[in-house]
């Protein structure tokens, strides 16, 4: 009988998880903890990180988890690596369920950047306002540009306000629509949008919109993630369970754990 992990808090996980339930699958989602009132959904559910490598490999132990689905933000590289290093110690299978990134078409006007430092680099300059389209963690990176106004989209209220000395802040929670990011961009006369290649449509509007509105996009370069099986839809990842080999009992422990 499976026994699943799922590493969630994204669309990928939301759409997964109901299916699980649905075809009785046993299966625990786990969420890093970064949204502070995560959408419920019908599975027994942990939240917290594990403790690294070490704390994974005996949490999937101590759980008898038989396969493990990584369904994470394509950002979140660490705890993408350590599913990696954790399942190959233990023999549990892996797969990941992500979204392909977005690729720009015609009309999109995207500077490429390695990681956050590089966007906040590429931002020197005279003051623009600027849609910073990346959630509360990385916000105060970005004072190291202060002449810009920042308008700020977050999915809950900050605890403490954005040190920033120029912002504005949106709460809000995707999927976002075409019209609502139009309205958005103009409502603030936005002229540069800064983000990262999440991929999927629950974020791509803000990138229709500014495409929309000639308006240039820095655009942060996704992370290197080890080499790792990957899908990108639901079904395929029943199927994965379905006929991927789950470990022996004993998997892993001749490595002296």
């Amino acid at each position: 009988m499976p026994n699943i992990l799922l590493l969630g808090g994204t669309t990928e996980a939301r759409e997964l998880a109901p299916l699980l339930a649905a075809r009785g699958i046993r299966a625990t989602l786990s969420y890093a903890g970064r949204t502070l009132a995560p959408r419920v959904l019908p599975l027994p559910t942990r939240i917290g990180g594990f403790g690294g490598v070490a704390g994974l490999v005996a949490w999937l132990r101590a759980e008898g988890i038989t396969h493990v689905v990584d369904a994470t933000h394509p950002f979140a590289a660490r705890m993408s690596a350590n599913a990696v290093a954790a399942t190959q110690e233990t023999g549990v299978p892996l797969l990941a369920f992500t979204r392909p990134a977005w690729q720009a078409g015609p009309g999109d006007r995207w500077q490429h950047v390695a990681d956050l430092d590089g966007a906040v680099a590429a931002l020197a300059g005279p003051a623009r306002r600027v849609l910073l389209a990346l959630g509360r963690q990385h916000v105060s990176l970005f004072a190291a540009q202060p002449q810009h106004h920042y308008v700020l989209r977050f999915v809950d209220p900050p605890e403490a306000p954005p040190p920033l000395p120029r912002h504005a802040l949106v709460v809000d929670r995707g999927p976002f629509t075409l019209d609502g990011d139009l309205a958005l961009l103009r409502d603030h006369a936005v002229d540069l949008v800064v983000c990262k290649n999440a991929g999927g449509s629950a974020a791509q509007a803000k990138l229709i919109a500014a495409r929309a509105l000639r308006l240039p996009v820095i655009m942060i370069d996704r992370p290197f993630i080890p080499p790792r099986q990957e899908v990108h839809d639901a079904q395929a990842v029943l199927d994965w369970i379905a006929h991927a080999p789950a470990p022996t009992p004993l998997a892993g422990t001749l490595r002296g754990v």
